[in-house]
């Protein structure tokens, strides 16, 4: 067995195994040309697409050099930007291009190598990438330059674009499948085929001019350069109020929509011109609806000058108030009224509220609240508006004060009341109460609350506190046959507003 392993190899067996080798040798070299095709595929596409953005962009900067001619003051800067940009960005196209070349003449030498890098003899060359991007230090160097380059177009962009553009131009090293840490221009040149780095290189190329078009872009964006192409411009009038009070002015802002700041549009109206800023002004020594109209004439691009009818009208109203109370014609000493008062065309939040003999609160929108003073004989509410930064008076009115009416007492059982006569079983119930007020035909809404009363009955008197019978009352009610009286005086009682007083009158009942 030991000396069948040592045994030496026949000449056929050297003979296969020859054969094996340069069979697996051809079926490489076919799998490689292959690859490389495929890659001539891919560089000979991203050239169409650079040819078809090098077009786009020259025609983008022509439309943008029109409207810099156009005008200057709005568009100049920009425009430089972009010219300043585009010769960047050609520098940057052209030192991609002359890496490849140089490539190219490491691979063919310099008699036969392209001057655009497309065309290749020795596109399979495995050590011309590593020594010209790697061992001569020159893909570090392109390396830096990108970077440059997108650092520059993340600063001309104000930084709004620079996850796109750090997307676009990745340079971050990386690591191989095992976890080894490897250069961004290891894995461009490192043991690759001049045909797939010169198609990288292609790439960079595409991205370059694929950024440059979008800058010029964002370029003619921030300028406005295309503002003007709109299907529809609009005249609006803006007036501080439709409606004036007599004596004062009525103003009106007039304003194009989608105007065109670093153009001065011209304002007519009613065939005059009016100041460069489009407010119209006019005294409103008269009261009615008053219309004018005019027109705002503008150049275009073109210099053509277009013009832009418009109409609007105002009113103009005597000074007045809306004064309403909302309770009653009258006021009464004590009581909170609640008013809803206004001026036409004046915003709640520009009236004030003066009462003379009575304390005023503002509520919310048009209601306010006015309560009249103990020792009032009339209220006097004035009523003034802020007019355009300046308080003027509205209008006022009188009233004549009251005192309040008198609450009469009764004895509640559910949703009845007694006053006069009442059964004995109504009287006895646990629900029994005894209450005061208005009753539903008064013309005012003020609550009054029973906090104590004194019951006289068959010569008892027995005091309560709050509105309830007390249980003694209770049992000396339950003997009452009928026929007999009932008083109920001295009830006291608090109002909503937290008055506590003493009624004149009490209750007389008697049992049925």
């Amino acid at each position: 067995m030991g000396g069948a392993k040592n045994c030496p190899e026949t000449p056929r067996q050297k003979m296969i195994g020859m054969m094996y080798l340069v069979l697996t040798a051809m079926l490489a070299l076919n799998v490689s040309t292959d690859v490389l095709n495929g890659f001539k595929a891919v560089d000979d596409g991203l050239h169409r697409s650079v040819y078809a953005m090098e077009t786009r962009n020259k025609t983008m900067l022509r439309i943008f050099e029109s409207a810099a001619a156009m005008n200057p003051e709005k568009n100049k800067a920009a425009y430089d930007k972009a010219l300043e940009l585009v010769a960047k960005s050609d520098s940057i196209f052209d030192y991609v291009k002359n890496f490849k070349y140089q490539l190219a003449v490491l691979a063919d030498g310099a008699e036969k190598a392209d001057p655009e890098g497309r065309e290749i003899e020795g596109k399979s060359n495995l050590d011309v990438t590593g020594q010209y991007g790697i061992v001569e230090g020159h893909g570090a160097k392109l390396k830096k330059t990108m970077i440059d380059y997108r650092n520059y177009l993340i600063e001309l962009s104000d930084s709004t674009k620079t996850d796109e553009l750090t997307a676009l131009f990745a340079m971050a090293d990386g690591k191989t499948t095992d976890g080894t840490p490897i250069s961004w221009e290891a894995t461009i040149f490192e043991g690759m085929p001049v045909g797939a780095s010169i198609t990288l290189l292609t790439k960079i190329q595409n991205d370059i001019r694929t950024a440059e078009g979008a800058m010029i872009q964002y370029l003619q964006l921030q300028s406005d350069a295309s503002d003007l192409r709109v299907n529809k411009m609009e005249v609006l009038v803006v007036p501080e109020s439709k409606n004036v009070i007599r004596g004062d002015k009525y103003k009106a802002q007039i304003v194009l929509a989608a105007v065109d700041t670093t153009q001065k549009p011209l304002y007519f109206v009613n065939g005059s011109r009016i100041g460069d800023d489009g407010v119209y002004e006019v005294a409103a020594n008269a009261t009615g609806m008053f219309t004018y109209k005019g027109e705002l004439r503008i150049k275009g691009n073109d210099g053509s000058e277009m013009a832009y009818p418009f109409e609007s009208e105002y009113n103009v109203n005597e000074p007045s108030a809306t004064i309403s109370n909302t309770d009653l014609n009258v006021m009464y000493r004590g009581y909170e009224h609640k008013f809803s008062i206004s001026v036409p065309g004046i915003a709640d939040n520009k009236i004030s509220v003066a009462a003379k003999g009575g304390a005023t609160i503002k509520r919310s929108g048009s209601l306010w609240s006015i309560t009249p003073s103990n020792n009032a004989k009339n209220v006097e509410i004035a009523v003034s508006a802020d007019i355009n930064g300046t308080v003027r008076p509205m209008g006022s009115q009188n009233y004549r004060i009251l005192p309040l009416p008198v609450p009469a007492a009764s004895v509640k059982v559910g949703d009845k009341e007694y006053s006069s006569t009442i059964w004995k079983s109504d009287l006895t119930k646990p629900d029994a109460t005894v209450v005061a007020g208005y009753g539903e035909d008064a013309l005012i809404s003020l609550g009054y609350t029973v906090t104590s009363f004194v019951l006289r009955v068959k010569g008892r008197i027995m005091p309560a506190t709050g509105n309830r019978f007390t249980s003694e009352q209770q049992k000396q009610l339950a003997r009452l046959k009928s026929g007999d009286e009932v008083f109920i005086v001295a009830i006291k009682v608090k109002t909503d507003t937290g008055q506590t007083t003493e009624l004149e009158r009490g209750v007389a009942l008697i049992i049925k």
